[in-house]
């Protein structure tokens, strides 16, 4: 009894399907999720930037800081674990071993964690927001 291995497959058996794009809904609920969770580890100077139209690469901006290296360092990892637990997926971490800015890739949404300091000396904010639309605190 021999099996046929070589059967010619569809081209809707290999394509793989892309993945459903976040609708607006989806991203406003996990950056709530995430900015509760910056919250209840003490981040500072929460900031959230809208980015729709400005930029292809998120759709929002989230800025916060932490007290030291060590605070950020713990604010990135209970962030990644946060979206592991929510969104099923590990987020994309650059910057960790040093922690003095970490950038979180989800994304839809990008988030910056600095030490006080860095994040004065590279000052996010100002380079994103324009004057129509200001940095705003977050709401959750």
């Amino acid at each position: 009894m021999k099996q046929e291995w070589s059967k010619a497959l569809s081209a809707s058996q290999t394509e793989s399907k892309p993945a459903r794009a976040a609708s607006i809904e989806d991203i406003r609920a996990l950056s709530g999720t995430l900015i509760k969770s910056l919250e209840d580890d003490k981040a500072e100077d929460l900031t959230v930037i809208d980015l729709t139209g400005k930029s292809s690469l998120a759709d929002l901006m989230i800025i916060a800081s932490g007290r030291s290296a060590r605070h950020v360092s713990a604010l990135a990892d209970h962030l990644a674990r946060t979206v592991k637990d929510t969104a099923g997926r590990s987020p994309k971490i650059e910057g960790l071993p040093n922690a003095d800015w970490v950038l979180i890739d989800l994304g839809d949404i990008i988030v910056h964690l600095f030490r006080p300091e860095v994040r004065a000396f590279y000052n996010l904010e100002k380079i994103w927001a324009d004057d129509q639309t200001a940095p705003s605190r977050p709401t959750v």
